[in-house]
């Protein structure tokens, strides 16, 4: 009947952790001291000093724009914003209640059938074609939002900055400056983070010389999964649901003692506080004073105070907020459905996508294969080399009701 192989599994090198698999020019990440750098910027100072198009120039191109270069950036990004007439089609098609992140895959893909630099392997090429997804991909978060209640998609403002004209085809209203600024913040925040797994999935799908449209839809693939995008979602609704909440010492012990988690809590690579929460900590607390809905930073600071408590007492010192904990309530003052909370990091992260999909197919050196290709432990059943001995099927036992699942 054979039997199982043994094998050793590395630990270490699970889900590819700690493990160097390319050289990067785009962003830096130090996880002991907390610091995110973006083409050697700390994001500390993007974020107060910067803008979005400012930083998306400078994950592109790998400097920062004078103000023409900028000026010129941000009319490329707005002369791009028109989508196609037979993607309108397409998403008037899809159920209403599919879920935003399967529609924004799917459309991306059908962007990439009209594109005519589609198939121009240069780096200008991918440039314009990284342009148009930029100003593309919150159109048409956008459009699907309105679609899906039954309203016509609004079309873009050319007066309106890249997070502004967001909101307003999002809820047919301009908003004020403040917000518009902060939502900008947001997206400057969440722009690129070295080679997390919707970024490594976009590198891998190009290695294979598959184009950019394929590679960014794997991403928001990737993206979409609750352990990565979708955790701010799972963030707001434990906000939600622990609002009338009075012992929240107790819910957070039990929670912990059954294995459970607080969502929003820890990081893959940061052991102290994840630097892009400090800003958004603030934030919630601003837009909170500002909307009348204070409540959520007061009780997020409150969970975040208690579970450190909490994990400290478990002997885990690391275990602190992530971008994920602060920017759910951020996005749910600025009247941005749960659903949507993952295509704004989308919107964002498209740039830092685009830079390493160009920097993996164009950067001059690096010490990598063309093709990703890893290695995994087989853990199977095994019966040597020659195999195991193949029954025909009339002589095989009726094994019943003892398929388990175990084989898998």
């Amino acid at each position: 009947m054979g039997y199982e192989m043994e094998q050793s599994v590395n630990v270490k090198n699970v889900g590819l952790r700690g493990v160097t698999v390319a050289d990067t020019k785009i962003s830096f990440i130090d996880g002991e001291k907390g610091v995110l750098l973006y083409r050697g910027y700390r994001i500390e100072q993007l974020a107060q000093d910067s803008s979005f198009m400012e930083v998306a120039y400078l994950i592109l191109n790998g400097r920062l724009p004078n103000k023409s270069e900028l000026m010129e950036f941000d009319a490329l990004v707005k002369n791009e914003r028109l989508l196609p007439d037979y993607v309108y089609e397409i998403l008037n098609a899809y159920p209403k209640n599919a879920a935003p992140m399967d529609v924004l895959q799917s459309a991306v893909t059908s962007l990439a059938m009209s594109d005519p630099d589609l198939f121009e392997e240069t780096r200008d090429a991918h440039i314009r074609m990284a342009i148009r997804l930029i100003a593309r991909i919150p159109v048409l978060a956008a459009a699907w939002h309105r679609i899906r209640k039954g309203l016509e998609p609004l079309p873009s403002d050319e007066g309106l900055s890249h997070a502004a004209n967001f909101l307003w085809q999002l809820h047919g209203a301009k908003p004020d400056e403040e917000m518009a600024r902060d939502l900008d913040t947001c997206l400057v925040l969440h722009a690129d983070h070295t080679f997390n797994a919707s970024t490594f999935a976009c590198r891998e799908v190009v290695s294979t010389k598959a184009h950019m449209y394929a590679g960014v839809s794997a991403g928001i693939g990737a993206l979409s999964g609750s352990l990565h995008g979708g955790a701010n979602a799972k963030v707001m609704k434990m906000l939600m649901e622990l609002e009338s909440e009075n012992d929240i010492a107790g819910w957070i012990k039990s929670q912990l003692d059954g294995g459970g988690k607080i969502m929003g809590m820890g990081h893959a690579v940061y052991k102290t506080m994840d630097p892009r929460a400090r800003f958004l900590k603030d934030m919630a607390a601003r837009l909170g004073r500002k909307t009348g809905q204070e409540r959520w930073h007061i009780l997020s600071t409150e969970i975040e105070r208690l579970g450190i408590e909490a994990f400290r007492k478990k002997g885990k010192t690391d275990i602190l907020p992530n971008v994920d904990f602060y920017s759910a309530p951020v996005y749910h003052i600025m009247g941005i459905p749960l659903d949507l909370m993952t295509p704004i990091f989308a919107i964002s992260r498209v740039t830092g996508w685009c830079a390493h999909i160009i920097e993996e197919k164009f950067a001059e050196a690096q010490d990598k294969p063309a093709l990703y290709r890893p290695k995994a432990e087989y853990v199977g059943q095994y019966c040597g080399l020659s195999g195991c001995t193949y029954e025909p099927l009339e002589s095989r036992a009726d094994l019943g009701d003892s398929l388990d699942g175990t084989f898998f």
